[in-house]
């Protein structure tokens, strides 16, 4: 009867574990429902590494994450949903851009916060935005001029 009890005592302690761990994942990943950001939204013409979780950075610093990804069937533009710090006014002239974390590392999302006296609200679109840039591309471009 010892024995039984011992085991439910220890399989409590790794659920309780698991569950704290999983917590703490989700808020390290941003997948943890918030109620201290709001909404925007921004299109793109390539969105190429870049996906839901992905950060979002204002000079650097996370403020944010994508949430979901879409095509635009008339614009045929990657639209990105994302959220962000709801402590953080964004003027509505931002721009947005994917830039690479590094050679190697993966890319972000990038906002340059604008002059306007007007701020963005839950649910607003980034009209100012640039795509990510294929580093393919750019090294085929740099082989191809330094020919002529």
């Amino acid at each position: 009867m010892a024995n039984n009890v011992l085991e439910t005592l220890v399989g409590a302690a790794v659920l309780a574990a698991a569950a704290g761990f999983a917590y703490v994942a989700a808020g390290a990943t941003g997948t943890g429902v918030s109620s201290d950001s709001y909404a925007l939204s921004a299109s793109f013409r390539s969105l190429s590494g870049v996906g839901p979780g992905t950060d979002v950075r204002v000079a650097g610093v996370k403020v944010g994450t994508i949430s979901d990804i879409s095509l635009d069937s008339i614009t045929y533009e990657a639209v990105a949903q994302f959220t962000v710090s709801a402590d953080l006014e964004l003027p509505e002239d931002s721009d947005a851009r994917i830039l690479a974390d590094g050679l190697l590392g993966g890319n972000y999302v990038s906002i340059t916060p604008g002059a306007s006296d007007f701020m963005l609200v839950d649910g607003d679109e980034i009209l100012n935005t640039q795509g990510s840039v294929s580093l393919l591309d750019l090294f085929v471009s740099f082989a191809g001029s330094s020919n002529d």
